[in-house]
């Protein structure tokens, strides 16, 4: 009878990992991302455990996406209060709020659950070229990956 591996606690090493967002498009980031917070670039990757990699990204005012989507993608969010619905374009949380976006796009790919929860927190974004976890010496991305 063949027995299902299953990963101890002792067994996951979490990385850091540095991504750099300079005209990157994002979608395709997005997906980078999610895939190293989920720890699917691993071999002994099991779903439902937290084996993903810390993710610093960097340049995320920087971004690039295709079409329209600057004027016509439109971020959500109410109030819960009558008439508490906001509305933000993408141009314009790229200019106020650029860590933003990211992490919005890796959200929509991340489950959406305690797992989801706990992954997201392991997603460090900023919006210029410095970071402050020099001190955990984040490897580069490599661009095919």
């Amino acid at each position: 009878m063949e027995k299902t591996y299953y990963p101890k606690a002792q067994e996951i090493t979490q990385e850091w990992i540095l991504v750099d967002a300079n005209d990157q498009y994002l979608g395709r980031l997005a997906t980078q991302i999610a895939r190293l917070l989920l720890g699917k670039h691993k071999p002994n990757y099991t779903p439902g455990v937290e084996m993903g990699d810390c993710v610093v990204v960097v340049n995320a005012e920087r971004i690039r996406v295709t079409g329209k989507k600057m004027t016509e993608k439109i971020y959500y969010r109410h109030s819960n209060y009558p008439s508490g619905l906001k509305a933000i374009s993408l141009r314009d949380l790229l200019a106020k709020h650029p860590e933003r976006v990211i992490r919005y796009a890796v959200w929509g790919m991340l489950p959406h659950n305690r797992l989801g929860r706990r992954l997201i927190k392991n997603l460090k974004v900023y919006a210029g070229p410095d970071h402050p976890h020099q001190a955990q010496k984040p490897k580069p991305l490599a661009k095919g990956a």
